[in-house]
């Protein structure tokens, strides 16, 4: 079960999906499998760049026991947010049911006021279960909602089974510090923080008190290498490997075209057969497929990148 003292990568899984918008299980399991291999400490699923809403209830438990069956032990959250409280509870019961770790849900931007937030997590609580540890996603640029540092800790208060902070505000290192204060002066509980936004701040983020990251790159080796660094104090070294993919990392996080970028990468590497995404989705124009393709060129030769991911995998 999921728990406050997580920490490390929980890569962000996309979706795959067959050309014509079937779901690829088969892929499913060369996507984990990949994933498991980079050296991930667990993986998110369904959550907005797996395409969550554009699967059927019946296609998103058929994706969740395909994952967890191929994680053998691994934990995996499920991304469980929905408009209604009766969705929700019955894809996170079912996905607990099924050996997942934990869930992660993200409030509505519809909500006005800090008590509502409050409200929302606490309600959310009440429908999933007490027993289900859950993930607070605070993702303002995808929801519209900003989540102020007091009602992080309100949550964490009146939510036991609250366990983590998902951490994707932009600007956010002074949220991270200022949660980090509070544990510290005994006024609020650990909550285990990993972030996300691509990574686009890892290093950063990992200085100011974060355990991790839960982001889906298109390189997690990388994400888990510079974790592993910094936790063993070599800062320089977890930033000179950052920098080196900075470039395609930045690119990656370009709104609309991002989750485009992720699966065609991931497809060049030779992981997905096809980086289909369902309608409505953004397609690569010739221009950004060559601007992909000449960032993965100048990566691949970065003697740098290559020597401190070897450095990495023999640690």
């Amino acid at each position: 079960m999921l728990d406050s003292n997580a920490r490390g990568v929980y890569v962000i899984s996309v979706t795959p999906f067959e050309d014509d918008g079937k779901l690829d299980l088969a892929g499913t399991d060369r996507l984990v499998d990949f994933y498991r291999e980079a050296g991930a400490d667990g993986i998110t699923i369904l959550g907005i760049m797996g395409e969550a809403p554009k699967l059927d209830s019946e296609e998103a438990l058929a994706f969740t026991k395909r994952v967890v069956a191929r994680a053998g032990g691994m934990p995996v959250i499920v991304g469980v947010s929905s408009p209604g409280f009766a969705a929700m509870r019955k894809l996170a019961r079912s996905a607990m049911d099924l050996g997942a770790a934990g869930v992660m849900i993200a409030p509505p931007g519809t909500l006005k006021g800090d008590d509502a937030i409050v409200n929302y997590f606490q309600q959310s609580v009440e429908a999933i279960g007490e027993d289900i540890p859950f993930v607070l996603q605070d993702f303002p640029q995808a929801t519209g909602l900003y989540i102020p540092v007091g009602v992080i800790r309100r949550v964490a208060e009146t939510c036991p089974s609250c366990v983590m902070l998902k951490h994707e505000d932009w600007p956010g290192l002074e949220k991270i510090s200022a949660v980090r204060k509070l544990e510290q002066d005994g006024q609020m509980r650990r909550l285990s923080i990993l972030v996300g936004n691509g990574g686009l701040f890892l290093p950063l983020e990992l200085d100011r008190g974060a355990d991790g990251a839960m982001t889906g790159y298109a390189f997690p080796e990388m994400l888990v290498a510079v974790c592993r660094f910094m936790r063993e104090g070599k800062r320089d070294a977890a930033y000179d490997l950052f920098d080196a993919h900075l470039p395609l990392v930045r690119y990656e996080q370009q709104q609309g075209v991002g989750l485009a970028v992720r699966k065609f990468v991931l497809k060049e590497r030779g992981i997905l057969k096809s980086d289909a995404q369902r309608k409505p989705g953004a397609r690569l124009s010739p221009a950004a497929i060559a601007d992909v393709r000449y960032l993965l060129a100048r990566l691949n030769a970065h003697p740098l990148a290559q020597q401190k991911l070897a450095a990495s995998s023999a640690a």
